[in-house]
């Protein structure tokens, strides 16, 4: 594949296996991804951490299907925050959902495969705008996969805030009405999921990213202040890794818009 802009504070997270072991259950609160029994598979989580995205998306897929999680989440990642070009950024994310969809298939108990098709899919609409995703039927497919991740393992917080902000943008773009009778996303269950989000992992930037964005979305210009307090919330955490460096980044960004 093409050479990936590199992590902009490369050499400021030095994981190694044996620190991303100890500190699992942390760099994980996210996602609940369990921890992995392949060494080299650990490896390529460790090349994650310390913002080596695409490393770590060679190094899962050289581990195989054990590594499939860990490719797909790099990649992702690195989608969404690094990639500057908007045909390459759908590119990957489309490559992605299409990557996590036949692991769905093949392992459909499995939580991580649904979130992450969810996740790119969900991400590939945003970039193409809302209304159009949901003209071409992808919002329901994003719905029912995070809602099949959040029955599967109902403490990942991130499933819990990307379910949510569908409600919201969904909202947001087409009107409580046929938002709620189309596409059944509602203000109440949009909040709801927010605050599960935000329980099961507060020290997530992202989940505090998400959730004022959304409360604005759901609630109006009357909770701006509000989402402001969350966002300064995000940008006083410190980082575990460069995943989440990059989410302070973009509290950053959203605080002085």
């Amino acid at each position: 594949m093409a050479r990936w802009t590199a992590f902009p504070q490369r050499g400021e997270f030095r994981h190694d296996p044996a620190s991303v072991a100890r500190d699992w259950a942390r760099l994980h609160a996210g996602d609940a991804e369990p921890p992995p029994s392949d060494e080299r598979v650990l490896e390529a989580w460790v090349l994650f951490h310390n913002g080596a995205f695409e490393e770590a998306v060679e190094a899962g897929g050289a581990a195989g299907e054990a590594g499939a999680t860990v490719a797909i989440k790099a990649q992702c990642i690195y989608a969404n925050y690094l990639e500057r070009k908007e045909k390459p950024r759908l590119d990957l994310f489309l490559e992605a959902a299409q990557r996590a969809e036949r692991l769905a298939a093949e392992h459909p108990d499995d939580p991580a495969a649904w979130y992450w098709y969810a996740y790119a899919l969900g991400r590939y609409s945003q970039a193409i705008s809302v209304v159009q995703a949901l003209a071409q039927g992808l919002g329901g497919k994003v719905k029912d996969a995070l809602e099949r991740t959040i029955a599967l393992q109902p403490r990942h917080a991130d499933a819990h805030v990307a379910l949510a902000t569908f409600h919201a943008e969904v909202i947001d773009k087409v009107g409580t009405l046929i938002a709620g009778m189309t596409y059944g996303a509602k203000k109440e269950t949009g909040l709801r999921l927010f605050e599960e989000g935000l329980r099961l992992n507060p020290k997530s930037p992202i989940v505090l990213v998400e959730y004022a964005r959304g409360l604005v979305m759901l609630e109006g210009e009357k909770k701006q202040s509000e989402a402001n307090r969350l966002y300064e919330q995000a940008t006083a955490l410190q980082p575990a890794d460069a995943m989440e460096w990059l989410q302070v980044g973009r509290a950053r960004e959203q605080l002085a818009n």
